[in-house]
């Protein structure tokens, strides 16, 4: 570009050819000067006579990390140093000094966060994960919640039991999942619980009861929605509903509300990942006669209009054989591959 401006500039002026280029001049008139070429190395300033020796900045240094201090701030170094009657240096010294040698960091002892690992579960049948939650319900006035507790079964996605209560309680969570697991005849051994990390799903009242159905446990690890999917999309289903109201009136107004929207759910909501089928028909095995129904009627609309098929005999919709909570790596590559 500078020496298009330049072949134009010589036809009119610099000034008119950066106007028609749109080429700023401050730019054309700095790449014209020349830079002086680098004749002789750089000359280091000379050390400020007030800095300190190297022997004394090693002492500061090995004082620091000492392990007497290894834990403290360079400002509670130079408090406890001065009211022991002794002066190094400046605190901005001692930043100085650990920072030449990339020492500058949190120094004070803390509480180490433990480490959480990602919760892999996998089911393939009913009754064999269930996905517990609490969500909020709004009341008739501002700050008045209302809560509801759904316990689902990850494979089929059925609810196998909910609560509307007036508080998050862990006795309350602790008498849904004993019914839910009555009504639904789990044995020991049989199941895996899932849930956050909420007062009510970590509570010992609750882990006790775990413990005595032989029931296992698991939890999402903090703050991390996406380990507790499935919950989190059934509670988004419920309150994206057209007749969702914005405020309940009162518990009973909220428990007339989610009764039938739970049938409703169980019974004639249709998932992708179910085959288009409702989770009442996966939970209580009909799948399997259903898909054999459903590839009968395919059947006989191929054989009277082959010609709309062009892909050949079409097969009813696939329901998943396997259904996980963070699937590991190695499974996670095998389903982007297919």
């Amino acid at each position: 570009m500078r020496a298009i401006v330049t072949q134009v500039a010589q036809q009119t002026n610099t000034k008119m050819a950066c106007e028609q280029l749109a080429y700023p001049r401050s730019s054309y008139y700095r790449q014209q000067q020349v830079k002086p070429a680098v004749t002789e190395p750089r000359v280091l300033p000379a050390p400020s006579p007030r800095a300190l020796p190297p022997a004394e900045r090693e002492a500061v240094r090995n004082l620091l990390n000492s392990e007497r201090f290894v834990d403290s701030s360079p400002r509670q170094v130079y408090g406890t140093l001065l009211d022991e009657g002794r002066y190094l240096c400046s605190v901005s010294t001692m930043y100085r000094i650990l920072q030449a040698h990339q020492e500058v960091r949190e120094r004070r002892n803390q509480k180490q966060n433990p480490v959480y690992i990602k919760p892999e579960l996998l089911a393939t049948a009913p009754n064999q994960v269930w996905s517990w939650d609490i969500t909020k319900l709004r009341g008739p006035v501002p700050h008045v919640y209302y809560y509801m507790y759904t316990i689902l079964d990850i494979f089929s996605r059925y609810v196998v039991g909910y609560m509307v209560a007036t508080r998050e309680k862990a006795t309350l969570a602790r008498q849904l999942v004993a019914d839910s697991c009555a009504k639904q005849g789990i044995e020991p051994e049989q199941l895996i619980l899932h849930a956050d990390r909420g007062s009510a799903m970590t509570s010992k009242t609750l882990a006790l009861l775990l413990a005595d159905l032989g029931v296992g446990k698991s939890h999402s690890r903090p703050y991390t929605s996406d380990d507790n999917p499935f919950s989190e999309a059934q509670f988004k289903t419920m309150k994206y509903r057209p007749d969702y109201p914005d405020r309940f009136g009162s518990p009973q107004d909220a428990r007339q509300w989610t009764q039938p929207f739970i049938h409703w759910y169980n019974n004639e909501h249709r998932h992708t990942s179910l085959g288009l089928m409702t989770p009442a028909t996966v939970h209580y095995g009909l799948a399997a006669e259903l898909t054999a129904q459903r590839q009968v009627t395919l059947q006989a609309a191929y054989e009277n209009h082959p010609e709309r098929f062009v892909k050949g005999l079409p097969t009813p919709p696939k329901l998943q054989t396997a259904v996980w909570i963070n699937p590991p790596l190695e499974k996670h590559e095998v389903l982007q591959s297919e």
